[in-house]
């Protein structure tokens, strides 16, 4: 596999955002998939107390994605925890007697990548490694749907005289923060739109990068399950740390952020026997009560294979992606996000 220019001398880094069930682990996945022997490291971070995302990569059975090349940080945000997680385990990779050739980092759904990237000129790290490039993987079905912005013309019109946007939902602002730091986006989950929602959701897109004031164009890519050419993904040579200007963010006049808007929560469910059913009645819970992402593993009586779950809004889709370990209890959990207030009690009853 070959690569873009690099800094001389430093492991590169490929960030990895995008909003809630954008389907950034299965892009990752996808890489892995190709990585055709070079060693790739992951650091893995999720929004919720149960890391999901960290396990469906390392059912992969891929060599690449073994326990040594997975760092999960569950129940946080790297842009919030980077003295505590985040270069601790940089540095815990570059100390490996095989260091990793590439780094990538999956930023929860509801992270601000602009922090993230600032982490990389603390001194720890700075000679050592540079963030190749910054990708945002949007989820097309999602974007169509008005989720993040109801239309390139509403968003434009939100515009301010200082250029910037005003925000009716921190959903929007998320997305767009996101969108703003990236190099490249992936608009991603092709097939579930056609071909006049596509360009509806690109013109967003760009409609929400030419308001931002970015003064760049990132390139958009179009994707299906994740899939794109890792030398497209693994080779940019931005050098993002270097570039943070160029880069604005809703939170630039912050001193920190919080994720006070969004709350998440488990729910523990006896083993199911029907996964047609299980799905259904998630969909009802989502569109009663405006759950955001729904993931998790459920034990399917009978059946050897754990039954994974992923939902974005009410689009529900489970399947079976690796047997029960012998002595790995038979749990069914799901992971809950929705916005604040979310009703918890609420779910976990019309669940149980």
């Amino acid at each position: 596999m070959t690569t873009g220019p690099l800094t001389a001398g430093k492991t590169p880094a490929t960030v990895i955002t995008g909003f809630l069930g954008a389907g950034k682990t299965t892009l990752i996945r996808s890489l892995l998939e190709q990585a055709g022997g070079r060693r790739l490291a992951l650091i893995i971070n999720e929004f919720g107390d149960v890391g999901i995302d960290g396990e469906i990569l390392r059912a992969c059975g891929d060599p690449t994605c073994s326990e040594d090349d997975v760092i999960e940080l569950a129940n946080g945000c790297l842009c919030c925890t980077v003295a505590d997680d985040f270069v601790p385990a940089i540095e815990k990779l570059l100390a490996r007697p095989q260091p990793p050739e590439h780094i990538i980092i999956e930023t929860s759904g509801l992270a601000l990548p602009k922090p993230l990237v600032q982490a990389f000129h603390w001194p720890a790290i700075k000679t050592r490694v540079t963030v190749d490039g910054v990708v945002a993987v949007v989820d097309a079905a999602a974007a169509a749907e008005g989720r993040f912005a109801p239309d390139p013309e509403a968003l434009a019109a939100q515009a301010t005289e200082a250029g910037q946007l005003d925000h009716e939902t921190p959903v929007e602002e998320v997305f767009e923060d996101q969108l703003l730091c990236a190099d490249l986006i992936v608009v991603n989950k092709t097939d579930l739109v056609d071909a006049a929602d596509l360009a509806k959701v690109e013109d967003l897109i760009r409609a929400a990068m030419a308001e931002g004031g970015t003064g760049r164009e990132a390139k958009i890519l179009r994707a299906s399950n994740g899939k794109v050419d890792p030398v497209v993904l693994l080779g940019v040579g931005a050098g993002a740390e270097d570039d943070l200007a160029n880069r604005p963010s809703h939170h630039d006049e912050e001193e920190g952020h919080d994720h006070d808007d969004f709350t998440s929560f488990v729910v523990e469910l006896g083993p199911q026997p029907d996964p047609a059913a299980l799905a259904k009645t998630l969909e009802r819970v989502a569109a009663a009560h405006g759950v955001l992402r729904l993931k998790g593993f459920i034990d399917v009586p009978g059946k050897p294979m754990r039954l994974l779950v992923q939902g974005v809004g009410t689009r529900i889709q489970t399947h079976f992606d690796r047997f029960w370990k012998p002595d790995e209890p038979r749990r069914s959990r799901l992971v809950v996000i929705g916005e604040t207030g979310l009703d918890r009690d609420a779910v976990t009853a019309a669940l149980g």
